[in-house]
């Protein structure tokens, strides 16, 4: 079979077996409607204990021994349920993984007990160079199985499962065989770890590539998707750039609302990291996700009663 035949048939066997409609799949919790933690509403969110579900947590701002982000996380980390998120996995790149990294986010996991660990599909550098960026793959067959045995032995080393994300991107590669969403697919399926759908990305991938984001949701793995961000963006002239500095957009929020339809229930949050607003603003727009949600029968019942 050619290579991108192999990548064709893993795809399509994975659509007509995981297309899991509105309701959630069997197994996949719940956490409902969160925030990304920032250390501007450390002492706010003390404070006033605001109406979200849970938090997620940058995790390369807690590898450190002490100080005051590890003390304010364990204050919060009393009364909110957390997940991890990372920055500096670098999971596609074919340098050695970092194992002094994976030793501090496992020694992070086991003090925050998060719900589960997260990074990107991408890499961020190359021959110990870090490029402080987001990097897309090339969609071949031979990423699938790089990328899939280096996940393979991270969650051997963390013993767990992990989420990867899918990235915003502004080049492709001309190696690549298949549309990003197929990639994603074959990765998750041959490590068998989960998904963590951004929704902005989709969406400004769709517009920077010309490609139909409803094709992209149509094509994951739905019962592999254990999250959902939700972030703005920002025009730069034919592009957009997911810059996580303005509010989460009509486009997005529409296309959350489609994904909802299609998923089901599947925890979701908002991401915000630079230009931070009052947390009044930001809990805002986690009352609107939870409103949205809702409409789209994407709350199970007992928390949409409250029970």
């Amino acid at each position: 079979m050619s290579t991108q035949g192999s990548l064709s048939a893993t795809s399509a066997a994975l659509r007509s077996h995981g297309s899991p409609g509105v309701d959630a799949p069997a197994g996949r919790p719940f956490l409902g409607f969160g925030l990304g933690l920032r250390p501007d509403h450390y002492l706010e969110v003390l404070e006033s204990r605001p109406a979200v579900d849970w938090f997620e947590i940058i995790s390369e701002n807690y590898l450190v021994d002490g100080g005051k982000p590890l003390h304010y996380l364990d204050r919060i980390r009393e009364h909110y349920p957390m997940v991890m998120h990372g920055v500096s996995l670098s999971i596609g790149s074919t340098d050695p993984l970092d194992l002094e990294y994976l030793a501090g986010l496992k020694r992070l996991a086991a003090r925050v007990e998060p719900a589960w660990v997260s990074d990107h599909l991408c890499w961020t550098g190359v021959e110990g160079r870090n490029l402080h960026d987001l990097l897309p793959l090339p969609y071949t067959e031979e990423a699938v199985a790089h990328v899939a045995d280096r996940v393979g032995r991270v969650q051997d080393f963390l013993g767990r499962r992990i989420l990867l994300e899918n990235v915003s991107s502004y080049v492709t590669w001309t190696d690549s065989l298949v549309p990003e969403w197929e990639f994603l697919s074959a990765v998750a399926e041959r490590a068998d770890c989960w998904i963590l759908l951004d929704v902005n990305n989709v969406y400004v991938s769709a517009h920077n590539h010309g490609f139909d984001p409803l094709a992209y949701l149509d094509g994951v793995p739905g019962e592999r998707v254990r999250q959902i961000h939700l972030a703005g963006h920002s025009h730069n002239g034919p592009l957009i750039i997911d810059t996580h500095d303005h509010p989460v957009p009509d486009p997005v929020w529409e296309l959350y609302v489609e994904t909802i339809a299609r998923l089901g229930p599947v925890s979701t949050m908002i991401e915000r990291d630079d230009d931070i607003p009052p947390l009044a603003v930001l809990l805002d727009e986690v009352a609107q996700a939870r409103t949205l949600a809702e409409s789209a029968g994407g709350v199970p019942v007992s928390r949409a009663a409250g029970t």
